[in-house]
C-alpha cells in the first residue's frame, strides 16, 4: 500500500499570501537593522529628511543593487564619486528569513516535485520583482556639501559652484541583481537545509552536495557568532557603542568573513584616505591607512598586533569543527579522501562567494579651478579587494587537508563507540544460571 500523502501539504496551499508574508518579513528584518545600523552611525542627522531614503539605499546594495553616484559642483568644478559595498548583516538577516519562509511550507516532506517547487519559488520571485521597483525607485537623494568657510566658499559663491552629492539605485541592475540573489537564497536553502525536499531525480545529489553545503552554512554563521561575542565584549570594555553597534547591525559578517580568508593565509589590497566608511578595527585602520595600496594578511596585521595570530587559530578550530560535522552527515561508504574532495570545493566556492561579497571600493573626489581635491573632508577613498585565486586556491587546500582529517576522526570516534551486536551483548545474560548443587 502506498503512504498516506494527504497531509502534505500540496503546492496549491502554496498561496500567494503565504509568500508575501515571506518577503515582508524578510524586507521588514533588513529595514529595522539598516535603519538601527544607520542610527548608531549617525545617519539620522542627515539634512533634508535623508535618513529614509538612505535606509532604502542600504537595503538596496544588500540585495545586490546598484547605486549610481552623482556629483554637480558648477561649471567650474569636478566631481568623482563610486560606491560597491554590500551591508552583509542586512543582507544576511533577510536571506535566513526569506530562506526559512521558503522551506516552511515543504517541512515533513522527503520528495518534492519539481513542478511544486518552481511554482511556489515562481510566487516568491514575482513579489521580490515588486518589492525591488519599489526599492529602486525610492533610492534617491542628493545632498549639500559644505565646504565651509574662507577662501573655498568664496570661490563657490563667486562662481556658482556650491557642490553637491547624491544617490540614485539603477532600477535595471538592481532588478537583475535581486532576483539573481532571490535565487541564490533559495537554492542554498534547499541545499543546505537537512530536511528539506527534492525532486526524486535529484535525490542522488543530497548524499555528495547538502553535507558540505550544510558544513559551509555553519562555517560561515559560526564566524559571525564568534564575532557578535567579540564586537559586544569590545563594546563593554573600549567604549564607543554606538559605533560597535553600527557595525554589528551593518557589515559584522564583513569583518567576519573577511578574517575566514586572512586565517587561511589570503592576501587582501587595500586603502583608508579620509572619513569614508564605518569606524573599523583600530588595526585594520593601522594597515590600511597609508598613502599607497596597502597589503593586508596575516603577516601585515600580526606586525602592529600579535594577538592576530587567533585568526590562525579560529580557522584550525572552526573548520575542523565543520569537516567533523560533514563526514558524520555523509552516507556510509564514502571514502576519506572523497570528503577531502567534497570539502575542498565547498570551502573554495565558499571563499570565492565571500570575496566577492566583501570587496569594497567608495570614492569621492572635489576639485575646483582645477586645483585637485579638495581638503577639510571633501574627499577621501576606501578599498578592499581580495588576490581572488590565491584566496581560492587555499580554501581547497584547507578542504582537502581538514577535510581528510575530519574523515579520519568521525571514523575513529564511530568505530570507538560502536555497541556489540545483538548476540554478542545477550550473550551473557543468555547463559544458564549455576546448575544444582
Amino acid at each position: 500500500m502506498s503512504p498516506v500523502t494527504a497531509d502534505a501539504p500540496p503546492a496549491a496551499r502554496h498561496g500567494w499570501l503565504r509568500a508575501l508574508l515571506t518577503v515582508l518579513s524578510g524586507l521588514a528584518a533588513m529595514f529595522v537593522l539598516a535603519a538601527l545600523g544607520l542610527w548608531a552611525a549617525g545617519a539620522s542627522h542627515l539634512p533634508d529628511g535623508a535618513f529614509a531614503r538612505v535606509v532604502v539605499a542600504t537595503v538596496v546594495t544588500a540585495v545586490g543593487g546598484t547605486l549610481d553616484l552623482t556629483g554637480d559642483a558648477g561649471p567650474l568644478a569636478r566631481t568623482r564619486a563610486g560606491l560597491t559595498v554590500m551591508p552583509l548583516s542586512v543582507t544576511l538577516a533577510g536571506a535566513l528569513l526569506i530562506g526559512a519562509g521558503f522551506l516552511r511550507p515543504l517541512r515533513h516532506r522527503a520528495v518534492a516535485s519539481a513542478r511544486e517547487l518552481a511554482g511556489w519559488a515562481a510566487r516568491l520571485a514575482v513579489l521580490w520583482l515588486l518589492a525591488l521597483v519599489g526599492l529602486g525607485l525610492a533610492a534617491r537623494q542628493t545632498f549639500a556639501v559644505n565646504v565651509g568657510s574662507g577662501v573655498l566658499s568664496d570661490l563657490t559663491d563667486l562662481f556658482g559652484g556650491a557642490p553637491t552629492i547624491g544617490f540614485a539605485a539603477n532600477v535595471p541592475l538592481t532588478v537583475l541583481f535581486g532576483l539573481l540573489w532571490l535565487a541564490g537564497v533559495l537554492l542554498l536553502a534547499l541545499l543546505a537545509a537537512p530536511g528539506a525536499p527534492l525532486p526524486a531525480r535529484l535525490l542522488r545529489l543530497s548524499g555528495p552536495v547538502r553535507p558540505a553545503a550544510h558544513a559551509m552554512i555553519l562555517l560561515l554563521l559560526g564566524y559571525v557568532a564568534v564575532a557578535l561575542v567579540v564586537a559586544l565584549v569590545s563594546a563593554a570594555t573600549r567604549g564607543h557603542p554606538a559605533e560597535t553597534f553600527a557595525v554589528i547591525l551593518l557589515g559584522l559578517p564583513n569583518l567576519a568573513w573577511l578574517a575566514l580568508t586572512l586565517g587561511q593565509g589570503a592576501t587582501w589590497h587595500g586603502r583608508v584616505d579620509g572619513p569614508f566608511g564605518l569606524p573599523m578595527p583600530p588595526v585594520l585602520d593601522h594597515v590600511l591607512r597609508t598613502p599607497d595600496i596597502s597589503t593586508l594578511n596575516l603577516r601585515t596585521l600580526t606586525e602592529y598586533d600579535s594577538g592576530m595570530w587567533w585568526l590562525l587559530v579560529a580557522q584550525v578550530v572552526l573548520t575542523s569543527a565543520v569537516a567533523v560535522v560533514m563526514a558524520a552527515r555523509c552516507p556510509p561508504g564514502v571514502r576519506a579522501w572523497q570528503h577531502a574532495v567534497r570539502l575542498a570545493v565547498a570551502l573554495a566556492l565558499t571563499v570565492l562567494m565571500v570575496c566577492l561579497l566583501c570587496r569594497i571600493s567608495a570614492h569621492y573626489g572635489l576639485s575646483l579651478l582645477g586645483i585637485g581635491d579638495l581638503g577639510g573632508g571633501l574627499s577621501g577613498e576606501l578599498l578592499l579587494r581580495p588576490r581572488l585565486w590565491q584566496a581560492v586556491g587555499l580554501g581547497a587546500l584547507w578542504g582537502l587537508v581538514l577535510g581528510f582529517l575530519g574523515a579520519l576522526a568521525t571514523r575513529r570516534t564511530l568505530r570507538r563507540g560502536r555497541v556489540d551486536t545483538p548476540g554478542e551483548s545477550a550473550g551473557p545474560s543468555a547463559s544458564p544460571g549455576p546448575g544444582p548443587p
